[in-house]
């Protein structure tokens, strides 16, 4: 399957959630049509006008925005006031301000964090979800991506550490925290180039060329994930497994590919386990990103099938 052509937004603006935020939000595709919410991963990525284009326009009216901090959404990385339960709140007044009953939610990565806590919470807005490369925003998983990932990519964790101080190396989180907060720009920002180069090393089964864009886009990605990792994703009085009664009768599918090496697939099979309406889809020759070949025709032949769902 491919994407489907390069399409403008029919309607765009920015959105006061308080705090200081304002989030930039579009619609694209069919006015009237079934409504699906799109949450970028991160935290901190923002939208792309690629992103776009995995919703048939014929079919779907899609709601995309750049999530607090991250994006076209403003201030940029800002840190204060950005947390998960800010973030459900956001797409709850972003849901209202469109006049929106219930949606499909996708969600990739940190999208699947919180298409799930959403859901959670607003079960009786969610019509189903179409997940991919899930995170539960478990200790472990954290654990996984700052001390165990680069076994896998050793020249990438090289690079990863050498901004560290061997000292410092045995809590790396708050080793990068401390300098992706740093009162120097120039300190943040190498910090950020570190952090952001190793996920993306770490993404995809086979290189893929730098983004365009990309000391900006590693910014905010890595001074919010390092902020959502320091507080545990702000998940911890609510894990999301221990949630699922809540969306049990909901249904999803889960897109995963077998050699994810930001976010294992023991975590969409946990999920998958837990979850009876869930359909698990492992890409068998795919690594994270929703860009690979097998991603994203896995995704694009979700959204086929729950064109079924009203």
């Amino acid at each position: 399957m491919t994407l489907f052509p390069p399409i403008k937004p029919f309607a765009d603006g920015l959105i006061d959630v308080g705090d200081g935020h304002r989030l930039y939000w579009e619609q694209v595709g069919r006015a009237d049509g079934t409504t699906v919410l799109f949450l970028h991963g991160g935290p901190g990525a923002g939208c792309s006008e690629r992103h776009r284009q995995l919703f048939d326009p014929a079919h779907y009216r899609a709601v995309l925005f750049d999530q607090r901090g991250a994006g076209r959404s403003l201030p940029f990385g800002e840190l204060s006031a950005n947390s998960t339960p800010h973030l459900i709140a956001d797409i709850e007044a972003l849901r209202e301000h469109l006049k929106i009953e219930r949606w499909l939610v996708v969600g990739g990565s940190w999208g699947s964090t919180l298409a799930l806590a959403y859901a959670q919470t607003h079960p009786e807005r969610v019509i189903g979800l179409i997940l991919r490369g899930v995170f539960l925003g478990r200790d472990s998983e954290v654990d996984w991506f700052m001390h165990r990932m680069g076994d896998f990519q050793p020249e990438a964790r090289e690079a990863f550490l050498s901004i560290i101080p061997e000292a410092e190396r045995g809590d790396l989180l708050s080793a990068y925290y401390a300098r992706l907060t740093d009162p120097d720009r120039d300190v943040r920002v190498a910090a950020a180039r570190a952090w952001a180069g190793f996920e993306d090393a770490c993404a995809t089964l086979l290189p893929q060329p730098a983004s365009q864009g990309a000391d900006a886009v590693a910014y905010s990605i890595a001074r919010l994930e390092a902020h959502y990792f320091v507080n545990r994703l702000f998940l911890a009085d609510a894990p999301l497994l221990d949630n699922m009664a809540k969306i049990a009768h909901l249904p999803a599918v889960v897109v995963q590919g077998r050699y994810d090496l930001v976010c294992p697939p023991v975590s969409a099979w946990e999920l998958a386990q837990a979850w009876p309406k869930a359909e698990l889809v492992v890409v068998p020759d795919a690594g994270h990103s929703l860009w690979e070949p097998g991603i994203l025709d896995a995704t694009l032949a979700a959204l086929e099938r729950c064109k079924a769902l009203a």
